[in-house]
């Protein structure tokens, strides 16, 4: 036996190693999420509803059972089937959860009119459950949708298919009955019915799936298409010294970690970009475009062949090149990012402030650290970027830089109101995710030379000691800019989220008094925030949302900079939502059974909001009468 499994290993040209990774992969992926059959598991999954929120099936651990209903907007028969539903329904059990997936085809360019169509057609068949939108069609794929009216009974005690059938593809009320009957059957423990399945083209309003028939498509090139991705939206953080916790070295590593990065892009946990793709358009956006993201996930689900042609990822790691010439640009072809992996992202900064070291213990709970550090610029500075060198990240939570007046010169009031107050300029700062601080051309940051540096140190104890020297670079302007770089801040520290509330809302805003420029937006919570939204009321009576995050995750406290600033009139009000999970669901939840208010640590919460823009009108010069530039 051993000999012929060591001539399958030669004829496919494999080492031992390779072979044996490729083995497991095949282990692991040979029951992939194709829930067609009864006692299939269905694989977790997260998707954004018609109303902008996010959806991850696994979250539902309470539910006694969770339906998946195909749907379909231009299907003459989906009011049947939203009817059926209801009967079934009405008088369920609390624990039964239902969503609608909307796995149609249709164009990127689509997106928002078709929330906004599925919208008013939810309103008008009264459909109160979510309807999720399966943009890459992967879901559907796995479920194997085939027509609108479809139906996935699923037991979340295993995730498991316990049943699957059509609420019209039958006849209204034969359908109907047996998905009650299996419904019944679930909640009271007992095994489903079995279902006749219908005939391929005999279901009402089918629905086209363009990549279903994998079989004979064109093999996906590892080369060509799979490693140039990976380079340009994973190695970043997936390299030596990045912070992925393994490294893209070259394909065998892929191949290992396949079934993960399957999983992790199905329940959108990476690339770790949480912006709705229907937000205004940012220019560090980190995401995957659907076609990507149905490409990566469709080789995986091949069996991540190898192919013909050369590794580019160990090409990255064996050969050295230069750093790319201008480190401020956002590169445009990140395809060829450098190897030799900068200390600083944006080059060697003009001025580096060290911040004092600081030992962390192995456990206990840390108080916020503030920090000043003397200023040695004998001059006033613009600051056209800002980045931070963490010192540990494993202990690291935050820093809030800024400068101030020294001791010495602020006057009695601002020594009384202490930090937050007679601050004179916010730089930037640093959370887990975050990126450089890259200032539009036209505008900066003053330092004044009388300034000093001060710092707001947040650490949090990982169960090992550890010592934290976190440095800052600053990189300044040639020349002063033609505007002052602002920041506004939205906060409600009256917050107050009930014991075990599921999505609970709270709200913040702030009013620009003169036209703005808007450049960033900044959402901060601590574990239990869930989602986040900030909304311009402007002050002819319109709105526009301006970024939505369906998914907040504490690990991945995103800045989002606008592809194109957003003109912002005075008057204009902007609103920052953001809602809580507090339930024993939410799985980072320190502790669903307590009302939870504002407060520093990440056991209370925040609802902590920042804005970043300048003045529409008034130089920088007129800001800063009499400085020494």
């Amino acid at each position: 036996m051993n000999r012929r499994v060591d001539s399958i290993r030669k004829s496919l040209g494999l080492g031992r190693w390779r072979f044996a990774l490729a083995v497991l992969l095949v282990c692991l992926t040979g029951g992939l999420a194709w829930a067609r059959a009864r006692g299939e598991r269905v694989d977790n999954f997260r998707l954004i509803d018609h109303r902008g929120r996010s959806h991850e099936l696994y979250y539902h651990t309470d539910a006694k059972a969770i339906l998946l209903v195909a749907y379909g907007s231009g299907c003459p028969r989906l009011s049947e089937a939203v009817s059926a539903l209801a009967r079934l329904t009405q008088a369920g059990d609390p624990g039964v959860r239902v969503f609608w997936i909307d796995s149609e085809s249709e164009p990127d360019s689509a997106g928002g009119a078709r929330r906004e169509r599925i919208g008013e057609l939810a309103g008008e068949l009264e459909i109160s459950a979510p309807i999720l939108i399966d943009e890459t069609q992967l879901i559907g794929e796995a479920l194997g949708v085939r027509a609108v009216g479809d139906v996935w009974i699923v037991d979340p005690s295993r995730w498991t298919l316990a049943f699957r059938a059509s609420l019209i593809g039958d006849g209204e009320a034969e359908g109907a009955e047996k998905v009650r009957s299996a419904l019944t059957a679930l909640l009271a423990g007992q095994p489903a019915p079995p279902a006749r399945v219908i005939p391929e083209g005999a279901a009402a309003c089918p629905i086209a799936l363009p990549t279903r028939a994998r079989g004979g498509a064109q093999p996906i090139s590892y080369a060509q298409t799979i490693a140039p991705m990976l380079i340009d939206k994973c190695v970043s953080c997936h390299r030596e010294g990045g912070i992925g916790p393994w490294q893209m070295r070259n394909y065998e590593t892929v191949l290992g970690f396949s079934p993960m990065i399957r999983e992790v892009v199905r329940t959108q946990r990476m690339p770790p970009w949480h912006a709705d793709p229907h937000s205004l358009a940012m220019r560090n956006d980190r995401s995957l475009s659907r076609e990507q993201t149905r490409t990566l996930v469709h080789w995986i689900e091949a069996g991540a062949p190898r192919g013909e042609g050369p590794d580019p990822l160990a090409e990255l790691y064996d050969h050295r090149r230069e750093r790319i010439e201008n480190p401020l640009e956002l590169p445009g072809d990140k395809s060829q990012p450098p190897a030799d992996w900068p200390e600083w992202r944006l080059g060697p900064p003009d001025l580096v402030v060290e911040i004092p070291a600081f030992e962390v213990p192995a456990s206990g709970v840390l108080d916020y650290r503030y920090v000043s550090v003397e200023n040695p610029l004998a001059r006033d500075v613009w600051i056209r970027a800002v980045d931070f060198l963490p010192g540990d990240r494993t202990v690291l939570h935050h820093v809030i830089a800024s400068t101030r007046v020294r001791p010495e010169q602020r006057t009695g009031r601002e020594q009384r109101a202490g930090f937050g107050r007679g601050r004179e300029s916010s730089l930037s700062n640093y959370v887990p995710g975050a990126e450089p601080l890259v200032i539009p051309s036209e505008a900066g940051i003053l330092v004044k030379r009388d300034a000093e540096f001060y710092f707001q140190m947040h650490y949090t104890t990982s169960g090992k000691a550890a010592t934290d020297t976190t440095r800052l670079g600053l990189y300044f302007r040639k020349e002063p800019p033609a505007y002052e770089y602002r920041s506004a801040v939205l906060l409600n520290p009256f917050l107050r989220i009930p014991a075990g509330a599921r999505d609970h809302a709270e709200k913040a805003s702030f009013r620009f008094k003169k036209d703005a420029l808007l450049y960033s937006l900044h959402p901060h919570a601590h574990f239990r925030g869930s989602a986040a939204r900030f909304v311009a009321f402007y002050p002819d009576g319109s709105e526009k949302l301006l970024l939505n995050v369906p998914r907040y995750d504490f690990n991945w406290q995103s800045t989002y900079f606008l592809q194109q600033p957003e003109v912002l009139p005075a008057g204009t009000r902007v609103e920052y939502m953001g809602w809580f999970d507090n339930s024993k669901e939410n799985r980072a939840n320190p502790d669903p059974s307590r009302d939870v208010r504002w407060g520093q640590q990440t056991w209370d919460e925040m609802l902590y909001g920042v804005l970043r823009y300048r003045d529409l009108d008034e130089p920088a010069a007129q800001s800063h009468k009499g400085s020494d530039e």
